[in-house]
């Protein structure tokens, strides 16, 4: 088989390819800012608590206009922002922690959505709530998905600054702007809103795959902020590329195949990273000191 035919060929000859591979670029340019500011915010798995937050407003839009892009959109948006600000909540108002409020709020909402879906729906309902489908992303999606990701990215760019700080000395950023929380809450929302992104490609047990293995591995290749950002997106668009054409070449499912792309970079950048990998600790080469030289 040759190069056009195996890595060209399915992009130039079928649409959705095509439609596939720009939903993964603008899942990539959104997901990737968001997930590395997770990560230096060491809030990792609040993003998976998340993802699966959205799934039971999902599940009752599914309900109210089935397999509607709009309807389950709007409702996975409404319960996963009502989600964080419930646990945001309780973790004021009592000794929880906001992290162990959204473990539980997590657990609840995926066991009340696969309910919800498999008792007015069918196991092929139920298997593309969870997992998805990126190969049947039509025109609509893909403007909301692009919609999306251009909202996240301008709104990164207004909250930059104190993102960053807040990332870092929390208390400074309050003590001199005093708008702490309301960062806080608008990253939150633009969590929330590219894990609905995400969810109409993967589904909500894929979407969050591919906004936090790409920012962990972006850890082994950059240092600051915005090239963590910039390498999150870039690993995360290889590995969509990357994944579509193993789904397409030998016949397997398309999320899990970007998703493990995704892992394998992950691995590989732990391996052989240039910043803090274990190559970088246990080889770290050979070390010149240019040693003083005294008169011929």
């Amino acid at each position: 088989m040759s190069l056009y035919a195996n890595v060209i060929a399915p992009f130039a000859e079928y649409g959705f390819m095509r439609r596939a591979l720009v939903a993964c670029l603008a899942l990539a340019l959104g997901a990737g800012p968001i997930g590395t500011f997770l990560v230096l915010r060491r809030m990792s798995l609040m993003g998976d608590a998340m993802s699966h937050a959205i799934l039971p407003g999902a599940a009752i839009g599914f309900l109210v206009a089935g397999l509607s892009l709009w309807a389950m959109s709007a409702g996975g948006l409404v319960v996963g922002l009502a989600v964080a600000l419930l646990a945001g909540i309780i973790s004021r108002a009592t000794a929880l922690r906001e992290d162990a409020s959204l473990a539980g709020f997590y657990l609840i909402s995926l066991a009340l959505g696969v309910l919800i879906v498999s008792t007015r729906g069918s196991n092929v309902d139920l298997l593309h709530v969870l997992f998805g489908s990126i190969l049947s992303v039509d025109d609509e999606a893909l403007l909301l998905v692009a919609s999306i990701s251009t909202v996240t990215l301008v709104a990164l760019a207004i909250i930059y600054r104190p993102l960053v700080v807040e990332c870092f000395d929390p208390g400074f950023l309050r003590a001199v702007a005093g708008r702490g929380s309301l960062y806080h809450v608008v990253f939150l929302v633009l969590v929330v809103v590219n894990l609905v992104a995400g969810f109409q490609a993967l589904g909500t047990l894929m979407a969050v795959g591919l906004m936090m293995l790409p920012a962990a591995a972006a850890r082994f290749w950059a240092v600051s902020v915005w090239s963590l950002s910039a390498v999150s997106s870039a690993i995360a668009f290889i590995s969509g590329w990357i994944g579509l054409l193993v789904s397409y070449n030998f016949d397997l499912p398309s999320g899990p195949s970007i998703i493990l792309t995704a892992g394998a970079i992950y691995v590989l950048s732990i391996l052989a990273g240039s910043q803090g990998s274990l190559r970088k600790r246990f080889f770290p080469g050979a070390h010149f000191h240019n040693e003083p030289h005294g008169p011929a």
